[in-house]
């Protein structure tokens, strides 16, 4: 049931990783606030929210296999200060598309090292993260539609803003 020293670190590598996604998309809701994109802000502190979740999913997976994980070096996240809203979320999804490659890869690692009892997680991960992908995706999609449209603007980021989550302390 131990995992192999190698699949270890790319486990500790995809945590870190979520860990950094949580901070990249409470610095983009930081960016949303400061235009006062109250329901854009909330949106992706729910996504931080969720990045969470994942990091505690791959930390609860190499413990039940009797490892120890470890969180590596979280960078600040490299936002710039005064993104559009369709930047903030152009850079959210740039974001997903890393962290997509980066479970594939730890997928790719397991089925070539034979860590089969890693599959079902990493399989419910790329469900995951190919969901996120065309969330957030629409999300662009929909910005570059409303254009200058002040009004259309604030519509979406009601929307965003009314979206029903669990806290990470209710989410599994």
């Amino acid at each position: 049931m131990n995992m192999s020293d190698d699949i270890v670190n790319a486990f500790n590598d995809q945590i870190t990783l979520e860990l950094t996604a949580d901070m990249s998309y409470r610095q983009l809701a930081i960016e949303a606030d400061a235009q006062d994109l109250s329901g854009v802000a909330t949106w992706l502190r729910h996504q931080a929210d969720e990045e969470i979740v994942h990091a505690n999913k791959f930390i609860d997976h190499v413990l039940d296999r009797g490892n120890h994980p470890r969180i590596g070096t979280i960078e600040a996240p490299e936002v710039e200060p005064g993104l559009s809203p369709l930047e903030i979320f152009q850079t959210a999804l740039a974001h997903e598309e890393k962290v997509s490659e980066a479970i594939r890869e730890l997928y790719r690692s397991c089925t070539s090292a034979g860590d089969i009892d890693a599959i079902p997680l990493l399989h419910w991960f790329i469900d995951e993260q190919i969901e996120e992908e065309s969330t957030v995706g629409e999300i662009v999609g929909r910005i570059e539609l409303i254009g200058d449209d002040g009004p259309g603007l604030l519509r979406l980021d009601a929307e965003l803003g009314s979206r029903n989550v669990d806290s990470t302390e209710n989410a599994e």
